[in-house]
């Protein structure tokens, strides 16, 4: 299982409404896309100072489908009109799961 983990750091201009926009749209992807296991968006605790703001987690079975879903239009049009507007960084991994 392959896992997909990207942080977000909004410009400090962006408000709670866009980034329930963008919370909106990314969880729209997994039934848009079709190959993902299993997919979050979630909203930064405030616990400790200098985190990003926001992450999502998502699972697939194989490289393959992660490829498909990173590359997909839909995808693409979500990042360029909803998150690329808002973001100030950003990071991502991916890694190798064990389901088990």
């Amino acid at each position: 299982m392959l896992r997909h983990t990207v942080l977000f750091r909004w410009k400090p201009e962006v408000t709670d409404d866009q980034v329930d926009r963008v919370e909106e749209a990314v969880n729209q992807l997994p039934d848009a896309i079709g190959g993902v296991l299993a997919y979050r968006f979630q909203r930064d605790a405030g616990v400790s100072d200098g985190n990003h703001d926001a992450c999502i987690v998502a699972d697939f079975p194989d490289e393959q489908a992660f490829v498909a879903y990173r590359d997909h239009p839909v995808h693409l049009e979500v990042i360029r009109e909803e998150i690329a507007p808002l973001l100030a960084d950003r990071a991502a991994v991916q890694t190798y799961v064990d389901p088990a």
